[in-house]
C-alpha cells in the first residue's frame, strides 16, 4: 500500500533546519535516542499524537505547526496502521536510521535528538535497502547556476555550515543569496519578495541533460513565511549523461522556461529566482543527488569546475558557507 507523506516532512529547507540543526551541535549518544524512539513508538501506537508533538523541541514546534503533525500521524495510521517492530539500522551525527514495520508497509524512520531529549528532526520515508547506484561526487563538467555573484548561505561538510546535513538527499546541498556589499539580501526593509536582490535573478543550467521534474505552480511566500506543503517550491531536476540529478528549488511562480522530457544545454536560463516553498526568503537550493525520487536519494558531493571564489580563479571547488562565487565569462 503507498501513501502520499507530507513533504514538509521528508523535503527539508530553509527554516526547518537552521533551528533545528544549529542547535543541537553536542552530539547525544544512541542510547538516549532509543529511549525517544521507544516512546515514539508506544504514543503513536496509542494514538497520543499531543505527546509526540510534545516530545518535539521548541524549534521544531515553531517551525510545523501542531495541526500539521496531528493530521499527518493520523493519514498515517489510516494508510498502514500500528507500528509492529522498529529495529535500529545505524546512528550518526546524533540521528538515529530504524526500519519501521508497519502492520500494512515497511518504512524508515530517522529521530534526531538533541541533548535536552527531544526530537529537534525527524521523516518518515518508504524504506529500500541501499541498492541504488552511489555516486560520490559529479564527474560532469558544472557551472555555477545563476549569473553574477551570489552568497553562499548554507554548504559545507559540518552541521554549523550547512543544516542540510542530516537529509540523506540534501547532505550536499547549497543554499546562495545575493547580497549586497554590506551584507544585506534586501534593499530597504525585506518585507517584499521584490525588495530581494536574488528575487527574479535568472537561474540556468549548471550542465547540459534532460529534465526529469519541472514544478511551476506553487505561489510565491510573503518573506518571513513558508509553505510547508510542499517544500520544494517550484522545482527544475535535470538528468545528466551521467545520471546525475542536479535539483534547484524556489522558483518564482510561472517563470519556470523549461518541460519534462526536454533536453537542455548548459547555461540555458531555467527560470527566475523565487521564494516558494519552505523558504522565507529569495533564494535558490541546489543539490545532486544518485535518483530522481527524492525520498530515496542520496546526495552527491559537488564540485564545479572553473569558478570565481571571492575573486580568485578556483578549480574542481565544493562551495562552503560564506564563499562569495561567480562564473567565469
Amino acid at each position: 500500500m503507498k501513501i502520499k507523506v507530507p513533504p514538509f516532512l521528508i523535503f527539508h529547507s530553509l527554516l526547518l533546519f537552521s533551528v533545528c540543526s544549529l542547535n543541537s551541535n553536542a552530539q547525544s549518544t544512541a542510547e538516549d535516542n532509543k529511549a525517544i524512539a521507544e516512546k515514539f513508538e508506544h504514543y503513536y501506537n496509542n494514538g497520543r499524537h499531543d505527546s509526540i508533538y510534545n516530545m518535539f523541541s521548541l524549534d521544531l514546534q515553531s517551525s510545523i505547526p501542531r495541526l500539521n503533525v496531528t493530521t499527518f500521524l493520523i493519514n498515517l495510521r489510516n494508510d498502514v496502521g500500528r507500528i509492529v517492530t522498529l529495529d535500529f539500522e545505524k546512528f550518526d551525527a546524533g540521528c538515529a536510521y530504524y526500519k519501521t514495520k508497519f502492520e500494512n508497509a515497511l518504512f524508515s524512520i530517522n529521530l534526531c535528538n538533541d541533548t535536552s531529549g527531544r526530537i529537534s528532526t525527524y521523516y518518515v520515508r518508504p524504506y529500500s535497502p541501499d541498492t541504488f547506484p552511489y555516486i560520490e561526487r559529479n564527474i560532469t563538467s558544472l557551472k555555477l547556476p545563476f549569473n553574477g555573484k551570489w552568497s553562499v548561505l548554507w554548504g559545507g561538510d559540518t552541521r554549523e555550515m550547512n543544516h542540510h546535513l542530516n537529509v540523506p538527499a540534501q547532505k550536499n546541498a547549497f543554499d546562495v543569496v545575493v547580497r549586497d556589499k554590506i551584507g544585506k539580501t534586501y534593499k530597504t526593509n525585506g518585507t517584499t519578495n521584490e525588495d530581494y536582490y536574488a528575487f527574479g535573478q535568472e537561474i540556468v543550467a549548471p550542465a547540459a541533460g534532460e529534465v526529469v521534474l519541472a514544478v511551476d505552480g506553487i505561489k510565491d511566500n510573503i518573506p518571513g513565511e513558508q509553505n510547508t506543503y510542499f517544500s520544494p517550491g517550484n522545482t527544475v531536476i535535470i538528468k545528466t549523461a551521467n545520471n546525475e540529478h542536479l535539483v534547484l528549488c524556489h522558483f518564482k511562480q510561472h517563470t519556470i522556461k523549461v518541460t519534462e522530457g526536454q533536453k537542455i544545454k548548459q547555461g540555458e536560463v531555467l527560470g527566475l529566482c523565487g521564494n516558494s516553498g519552505n523558504s522565507t526568503e529569495p533564494h535558490i537550493h541546489f543539490h545532486i543527488q544518485n535518483i530522481e525520487y527524492i525520498n530515496n536519494a542520496t546526495g552527491v558531493k559537488c564540485y564545479f569546475s572553473k569558478i570565481l571564489l571571492n575573486g580568485n580563479v578556483r578549480t574542481d571547488y565544493s562551495p562552503v558557507k560564506g564563499d562569495n562565487l561567480e562564473n567565469i565569462q
